[in-house]
């Protein structure tokens, strides 16, 4: 029952967040469900890869790419860039924790000059450094997946509903 609520609170939350990146980015309302139902998905599959036993790495590549491929025909429907969907959809699971723990390794370097730890703070700085890149790097191919599977098949005229309606 508490991983039941704990999943629906990942969604909910993952969502909101995606949403919220959304509106910052100016998003037109018609997306705003299909922002908010990828976000909460990826969040979903993100963390249903790290329950599985998944690494951080695989499961943001896993979530990433749903996204990518399912942001295709929303913006089908939706008659918008599949990227208005999937980039603020995708950005909550950008990692600031493996960033913040690599730079407060590299102050705690700076600012105690020689320690006694300082081998150890050094791999925490290298571990948390290439966990950030290497999910980035994840994020990204993720997204751009089906637009590097499919090229030609996946781009299609996209019709503006409304004359200023440019995204």
């Amino acid at each position: 029952m508490i991983l039941d609520i704990t999943i629906v609170e990942k969604v909910i939350w993952s969502g909101i967040a995606a949403l919220g990146f959304g509106i910052l980015f100016n998003i037109p309302r018609r997306v705003i469900l299909p922002v908010f139902l990828l976000g909460g998905i990826a969040g979903f599959l993100k963390f249903f890869a790290l329950t599985n036993g998944s690494g951080v790495v695989l499961a943001s590549l896993f979530a990433a790419s749903f996204v990518g491929f399912a942001s295709i025909p929303y913006a089908r429907q939706k008659q918008t860039s599949p990227f208005l969907l999937s980039i603020p959809s995708v950005i909550p699971m950008i990692p600031g924790y493996f960033g913040y723990k690599m730079l407060l390794g590299i102050t705690q370097i700076a600012v105690l000059g020689e320690s006694q730890n300082e081998v150890e703070t050094m791999l925490s700085i290298t571990h948390n450094g290439l966990n950030m890149i290497f999910i980035l790097i994840s994020l990204s191919v993720g997204v751009s997946l089906p637009w590097l599977i499919f090229k030609d098949k996946a781009l299609k005229v996209i019709r503006l509903k409304k004359k200023g309606d440019l995204v």
